[in-house]
């Protein structure tokens, strides 16, 4: 199967990448809110259940759903069940993290999912850093370093739930390089809506057994708000991603999504000034602030770097 190519509009693909970037920034604090009344199981079933039945309707509408024997095709299944897989798996170890640390130290981990995909990319897809790109990178890791400084070191001397909440959010973060790298692999023969649905609707099935749908009717109507949010970003944050990933080159995309934890503690610092008992408000040093700027700083020199002159005589694979 030939490695896919990235369409070139680079200003769309950036566009998208910040569009996820938003969406999944204030999720952790959704979640957070939703995990006061249900099981991380059901949480994660209800998500991956309303993304697949609107997805699919979209693309009845359109006349667009695709036909088992083009999803069982020779090679394509394979890569399928691996991007579902992976990232039923992502969700599930991310929320049971999370439930066990809190939104701050979740985004600091799963920061491993971005920069691993990227890294992963470069060898997959044979896409190539330019000097100001690895310059980025190397200002990147010391942004990270400095932004997540307290949290690190508040690390070292949790409890053991906490650690363990913390060794979940690293594996999540390692499944969802794996789903992403597949998921770019897949555009080259499916549309990222059909690939999307399939990868929803597997996900749905391998949740049905865990899930309790029953708790579903004791909640208030503030709980269904949040749960219906996290439904509803999960459908158009990934739709934003698998788009990103179709026009731009997956290493700059997994750049973008660094800024994420910038959005989360930002979420965090906000919340409190309109609802004082929803979550406490993260403190913030002048290093850490300093550190946010690097960070900011050193993903889009990532992002946005020249691409190197390749050959003219070679010959794409």
């Amino acid at each position: 199967m030939p490695l896919h190519h990235s369409s070139g509009r680079w200003r769309l693909g950036l566009a998208l990448s910040l569009l996820t970037v938003l969406l999944w920034g204030v999720l952790p604090v959704a979640l957070m809110v939703t995990l006061q009344v249900l099981d991380v199981y059901t949480v994660t079933w209800f998500r991956f259940l309303i993304s697949f039945g609107l997805l699919a309707l979209y693309l009845a509408s359109r006349k667009q759903l695709p036909t088992l024997e083009k999803l069982r095709s020779p090679g394509l299944w394979k890569l399928l069940a691996i991007a579902t897989v992976f990232l039923a798996i992502n969700y599930l170890l991310f929320l049971q993290g999370l439930a066990q640390t809190s939104p701050a130290n979740a985004q600091v981990l799963i920061q491993l999912a971005p920069v691993s995909m990227g890294l992963g990319a470069l060898w997959v897809f044979k896409e190539r850093y330019s000097l100001r790109q690895w310059t980025g990178l190397a200002l990147l890791t010391l942004g990270f370093s400095l932004f997540f400084h307290e949290q690190l070191q508040a690390l070292v001397t949790s409890s053991a739930q906490y650690l363990g909440g913390s060794g979940l959010l690293v594996l999540a973060a390692i499944a969802w390089a794996v789903y992403a790298l597949a998921q770019k692999q897949l555009l080259q023969t499916l549309p990222s809506a059909t690939i999307m649905m399939a990868i929803y609707g597997g996900a749905t099935l391998l949740f049905t057994p865990t899930a309790a749908p029953q708790k579903l009717l004791s909640l208030d109507t503030f709980h269904w708000i949040a749960l219906l949010f996290c439904a509803l970003n999960t459908l158009i944050a990934y739709g934003a991603f698998a788009e990103a990933l179709d026009h731009w080159e997956a290493s700059r995309v997994s750049a973008v999504l660094s800024l994420t934890p910038v959005v989360t503690i930002g979420t965090m610092l906000g919340l409190p000034v309109f609802w004082p008992t929803l979550i406490a408000p993260e403190q913030l040093t002048i290093l850490g602030i300093v550190g946010a700027i690097f960070v900011v700083s050193g993903s889009f020199a990532i992002a946005l770097g020249q691409r190197p002159k390749r050959d003219p005589s070679a010959v794409k694979s």
